[in-house]
């Protein structure tokens, strides 16, 4: 119980300090986005950007120890500048291993800026914390004007292959996302199971997955968040299986709207969650959603 106290507190012993710091900008004469790293520190690492359909540029991010451990102190910041498109996703699921006593709780800081008129896509892979795992992620989203974001979170119960779900000590998520100074979304997720039945009907109601989506675009007036609720909220009843997934949509207080879904498994989850940004990437910006380039 000290250790944990002491993890908590922030004291311990720190474990790597990973950072990458990426700069996503329009080419002079030249409509394509260009990647420029300014920081990198392992084992947080991209190799390249790919080209991407409509000018985008596509980037992968990779953890080169494999994933994240107690102790692990991890950073990301993205600036997309004014109208340049990024993508940014994962070689694959986030694994978050057994806590280290001795060690403070693992962390994950992300710093998102988008400028006037750029496009921000971050789809990364699920979240997967192991047995007796420790975690705290951080997400800050900045969106000047005419800026546009399509993010995902996907949130798994741990290695069920190996018997564990819900078997982690902490799991402790915060998202804040800001257009023009102006709050839009703040979430404050803290769970841990060993105290608190995560099954129960105040919580996840017996569902093991958890899964968000936020779209937003500045600048587009509320009657249009309105209508795509709507459409959108015939979607989520569609997808609704009462006992395998449960699907919702709500506006925000402005500029977007957040998608949510709780399922029995991740097969649910994913494809769902592309026929949601699908649907808002024709309607916000009439291009197709095109899902992300894995590299392994």
């Amino acid at each position: 119980m000290l250790a944990k106290v002491m993890a908590e507190n922030g004291i311990g012993r720190t474990g790597v300090h990973g950072a990458l710091d990426l700069t996503f900008r329009r080419g002079r004469g030249d409509a394509r986005t260009r990647l420029v790293v300014q920081e990198q520190l392992p084992p947080l690492r991209v190799v390249r950007a790919f080209d991407g359909d409509d000018q985008m540029a596509v980037v992968h991010l990779h953890n080169l120890s494999g994933g994240v451990l107690g102790g692990d102190q991890m950073h990301l910041t993205a600036r997309v500048e004014a109208s340049a498109q990024a993508q940014i996703t994962t070689t694959g699921s986030t694994r978050v291993y057994r806590h280290r006593a001795g060690y403070v709780t693992a962390t994950q800081t992300n710093h998102l800026c988008v400028g006037a008129g750029g496009l921000l896509e971050y789809l990364p892979d699920s979240l997967i914390p192991y047995g007796d795992a420790r975690f705290r992620q951080t997400t800050r989203i900045e969106l000047a004007e005419d800026a546009g974001l399509f993010y995902w979170e996907v949130v798994a119960p741990g290695r069920t292959a190996q018997g564990e779900e819900f078997a982690y000590d902490l799991l402790q998520l915060e998202l804040e996302i800001v257009a023009e100074g102006r709050l839009l979304a703040i979430e404050r997720m803290r769970w841990q199971p060993h105290l608190h039945d995560l099954r129960s009907p105040a919580r996840l109601g017996g569902y093991s997955y958890y899964g968000v989506l936020y779209a937003c675009r500045v600048g587009v007036q509320e009657e249009r968040w309105l209508a795509l609720e709507r459409e959108l909220h015939t979607q989520a009843q569609a997808l609704t299986c009462p006992g395998e997934a449960l699907w919702g949509v709500s506006s925000l207080p402005a500029y977007g709207l957040s998608v949510r879904v709780l399922s029995r498994n991740s097969r649910a989850i994913a494809s769902g969650l592309f026929v949601f940004w699908q649907a808002l990437k024709r309607s916000l910006y009439g291009q197709e959603a095109i899902p992300p380039r894995k590299v392994y």
